[in-house]
């Protein structure tokens, strides 16, 4: 099978390498079949899609809904690329998931409204299918209701009207979305575990993004939650692209 393809923009090695590892364990990959771009590290090198099963955008400390004049140069750069990258990717139909950032990068690009209204802290919440959900070949053998971890500042608050909503939750309408046949973003951390979950409440508990003295407790709310059902979409992916008999790609 050809490698997938996860672009990454954690600048802390730490939560980077914790990252890659659930990918690696969660998809049934082995490293060689994960090919990782740490895009906040320098330009995105010229990319041959043909060469990769389909290309996974993990979480990121980026928010893309902010004013440009609001963001470093390394985030305006990144996203300039993804939004190149993503104009072939949905061009082409090529395989796509987008897991938290990915809902800001795939839905913007796609012309969905993404602001701070839906923003939700960390922890576990409660996903709800849609009817479409419960027939999409990703969610195979997930149930209506499951546990997943999430934590952002943004989401969707309009799809476009060719997205289709997978799934929702009470506090966040936009969980996950499709674009065409093959090009999906959730809001919620399909690689995500309550240790996973831990291990970046320490890394980043003096990064800003909650107070520190607040770490301890949603540490433990964390281990109240047990997430085991979100993982079986990043198997369903690999599963469904590794060895599908995709067509010839355009040069790229």
């Amino acid at each position: 099978m050809k490698p997938f393809l996860l672009l990454a923009s954690r600048a802390e090695d730490a939560a980077a390498d914790d990252e890659y590892a659930a990918y690696l364990r969660y998809g049934g990959l082995a490293p060689h079949q994960l090919h990782r771009i740490r895009m906040e590290a320098g330009p995105l090198p010229v990319l041959e899609l043909r060469d990769y099963s389909g290309v996974i955008v993990g979480g990121s400390p980026f928010t893309s809904s902010d004013a440009t004049e609001h963001k470093s140069g390394t985030q305006n750069r990144v996203e300039r690329e993804l939004s190149d990258l993503l104009d072939r990717i949905v061009a082409w139909d090529f395989p796509f998931l987008g897991a938290c950032y990915g809902v800001g990068t795939l839905g913007l690009h796609q012309g969905a409204v993404i602001d701070r209204t839906f923003g939700e802290g960390l922890g576990g919440v409660s996903i709800d299918l849609t009817e479409d959900g419960l027939k999409d070949p990703l969610l195979r053998g997930l149930p209506e209701h499951f546990t997943a971890f999430a934590g952002h500042k943004e989401a969707c608050t309009v799809l476009p009207g060719h997205a289709v909503l997978l799934a929702s939750s009470a506090a966040c309408p936009v969980q996950m979305f499709r674009i065409k046949t093959n090009l999906y973003a959730t809001q919620f951390h399909p690689e995500l575990d309550a240790d996973g979950l831990v291990t970046r409440i320490d890394i980043y508990r003096n990064a800003g993004y909650f107070p520190p003295e607040s770490a301890e407790q949603l540490m433990e709310n964390a281990r109240q939650f047990t997430a085991t059902e979100p993982m079986k979409i990043l198997r369903n992916f690999v599963e469904l692209y590794a060895h599908q008999g995709l067509p010839t790609w355009p040069p790229t």
